[in-house]
């Protein structure tokens, strides 16, 4: 009967997460990819099923630019800034 041995260096599965987690701020730098984004760039988040409708940005913006000129007008919400 041969048994495999197992790895030593395997590390413990933690079972939970810590309660709060300390960020050292004083080591923390700038966004260097952050002069990339254009200006008014909003990032919105939407669910899985969704974004598998959409193969990218240029689409999710040309339905929602046709579904915003089949609204009335008076239903539109500016956004401020």
């Amino acid at each position: 009967m041969t048994t495999k041995k197992q790895s030593s260096n395997r590390k413990p599965k933690a079972s939970h997460m810590r309660a709060e987690y300390r960020f050292d701020y004083s080591r923390s730098r700038p966004n260097r990819f952050a002069s990339r984004v254009p200006q008014a760039t909003v990032a919105v988040v939407i669910e899985p099923d969704v974004a598998t409708v959409f193969d990218s940005a240029e689409s999710v913006n040309r339905l929602l630019r046709s579904a915003m000129k089949a609204m009335p007008e008076r239903t539109r919400k500016r956004r401020a800034g």
